[in-house]
């Protein structure tokens, strides 16, 4: 569920209380861990914590208006939900390994994590995600990203048109 919120108190002053509560919370921890250089701001109907344009020029290439994405928090219909960037696949797994020895269910896909009340949620495991995760990470995973997704391009094309004989 997207919102029309202009600032990240309006966002917040615009959900039910229990909401409110639960994710200024997770707004209050992100913002002591948060690294130097990212900012926070409103986005794709969320609360975001992005690579400012001023770091990363270019953006994010589907919207060059938008800066790259590192967290996002969100209340939507059935759930509430934070998107993380895991800068790796060491980085991941760490992360996941470490959610699940607190005892807490991870209800996770590729990087939304998914709740319903803030106690389900491993707040410290979150935390040392965000402390650990710099700008010049969220920007080389970027880039790295986008340059296998180039390669995968190119190889699907040429498997097309050798397949076309």
């Amino acid at each position: 569920m997207t919102s029309d919120a202009k600032t990240v108190d309006e966002y917040l002053a615009g959900l039910p209380e229990d909401r409110r509560a639960a994710l200024s919370t997770i707004r209050t921890m992100i913002l002591e861990n948060l690294n130097e250089g990212f900012v926070e701001g409103m986005g794709y109907g969320h609360i975001g914590y992005w690579v400012p344009h001023s770091l990363y020029p270019a953006g994010y290439h589907c919207d060059p208006k938008m800066p790259l994405a590192f967290v996002s928090l969100a209340s939507q219909k059935q759930h509430m939900a934070l998107y993380l960037c895991l800068c790796s696949e060491e980085q991941s797994k760490k992360f996941r390994e470490d959610y699940l020895a607190t005892g807490k269910k991870l209800d996770m896909g590729v990087s939304c994590l998914r709740f319903k009340k803030l106690d389900q949620l491993s707040l410290d495991v979150v935390a040392q995600l965000i402390k650990e995760t710099t700008v010049e990470m969220v920007i080389a995973d970027y880039e790295r990203a986008r340059a296998q997704a180039a390669i995968d391009a190119a190889a699907r094309k040429a498997a097309r048109l050798a397949a076309k004989g």
